[in-house]
């Protein structure tokens, strides 16, 4: 139990985490225990709800094993129907919705199963704290508090996931804590059509059925951001990738040359890398990568663009960085990376604390080369390469 990644947690990120679970827990509980046995008309539309959403969740995912796509989310379809059942079933139905991304978690065999746990019972917070709005026993189908109830719901949710991903890395971006513009929209179209599919449901229960094809269509469509970012991520790290750095950190360049901004790039190699993988085994080599890709983006400073640009070689663009400024950074992540201790398992199956390892920097200025790009990583390299004849474990200006 020691060894959960829970425990990693920050303090106050963990505390966080184990309230939300804790409260969620509680809410089920309380529901189950107080709710009255349904009736076959609840009975049926739970079935109505219930067997549409597996299909298109089912339908859809062995579509994507046979076109060998990536590991799919289909969050939009999971809060699609749930909100149709905050609608139409009894609370002890919905309890049994939220089987749906439970069981989609355990057989994802998550490596993060606490990160999962936690957005699970943030959704369950969510959906009950909606039902309460609309009405615990008899839910309104009035139109304005239909709405208010589904602003309610996404608000609510994604505030909760928000504020446990803050907690767990201060420095994250919006971007990573609350998720892009599409997603907002997404998420109005499923709470949309979820609301649409459960006033269908309480009346007629067989016509929600028609809910399948724009609920399919809705959880092809919540992929597409998800690719695009795995397109723009290294697998191994999390970081950006040669080609999306590449294209941001000239996006960014030119906007500093029209303001007369100084920029700084930097270009790190772990030095010795090959001897990890050697001696110890390349599953402990990928883990001492992603531990490093961790210290950078929480040794440079807010706002700084790191990227891996492949093997063992990491970049960073620094906006607003005079040569002192981006020094002091390079010094800051060297002595970071040497105080650095990753445990790992090695090739002979045993726990291994990896230490000792260094890092060599070349840092350019545009101060000295200007705001072209090739121009910019040809001198750092060059220093990089300086930094390595003189001995490694160094930062070397160029």
């Amino acid at each position: 139990m020691r060894a959960w990644p829970l425990w990693t947690l920050k303090r106050a990120a963990l505390a966080y985490w184990l309230l939300v679970d804790a409260l969620a827990l509680a809410v089920v509980v309380y529901v189950i225990a107080s709710s009255p046995q349904p009736d076959p008309a609840e009975v049926a539309r739970f079935g109505v709800i219930a067997g549409t959403a597996g299909a298109v969740i089912i339908g859809s995912s062995i579509y994507s094993h046979r076109v060998d796509e990536s590991e799919r989310n289909p969050w939009a379809a999971h809060l699609c129907y749930l909100t149709a059942g905050v609608i139409a079933l009894p609370c002890n139905l919905l309890v049994l919705l939220l089987f749906g991304p439970a069981l989609h978690g355990v057989l994802g065999q998550r490596p993060e199963s606490h990160r999962w746990v936690f957005t699970l019972s943030a959704t369950a917070l969510a959906v009950f704290g909606t039902r309460y709005l609309l009405g615990w026993t008899d839910p309104t189908q009035d139109l304005p508090v239909m709405v208010l109830g589904a602003t309610a719901l996404l608000v609510v949710r994604a505030a909760l996931i928000a504020l446990g991903l803050k907690l767990r890395s201060p420095r994250a971006t919006a971007e990573e804590v609350v998720g892009e513009p599409i997603d907002a929209v997404l998420g109005i179209v499923a709470v949309s059509i979820g609301g649409l599919m459960g006033f269908v449901a309480t009346t007629t229960p067989v016509h929600a059925l028609m809910a399948a094809a724009p609920m399919a269509l809705l959880e092809r469509a919540a992929q597409l951001p998800q690719w695009r970012r795995s397109a723009q991520r290294d697998a191994k790290t999390g970081l950006a990738n040669a080609v999306h750095w590449d294209g941001r950190a000239r996006y960014e360049l030119a906007k500093a040359r029209s303001r007369s901004r100084p920029m700084a790039v930097m270009l790190l190699d772990l030095d010795h890398f090959k001897r990890v993988n050697d001696r110890i085994g390349h599953l402990a080599g990928d883990a001492a990568l992603s531990a490093i890709a961790v210290l950078l983006s929480g040794t440079v400073r807010r706002g700084d663009l790191v990227g891996r640009f492949g093997g063992e070689e990491f970049v960073v663009l620094l906006p607003d960085a005079e040569p002192a400024i981006a020094r002091s950074v390079a010094q800051r992540v060297r002595h970071a990376v040497a105080d650095l201790a990753v445990t790992t398992v090695g090739t002979d199956g045993r726990e291994h604390l990896l230490t000792g390892l260094t890092v060599s920097i070349g840092v350019a200025t545009t101060q000295r080369f200007g705001y072209e790009l090739p121009d910019l990583l040809v001198a750092a390299d060059s220093a990089l390469l300086a930094a390595k004849g003189y001995g490694r474990n160094l930062v070397v200006m160029a």
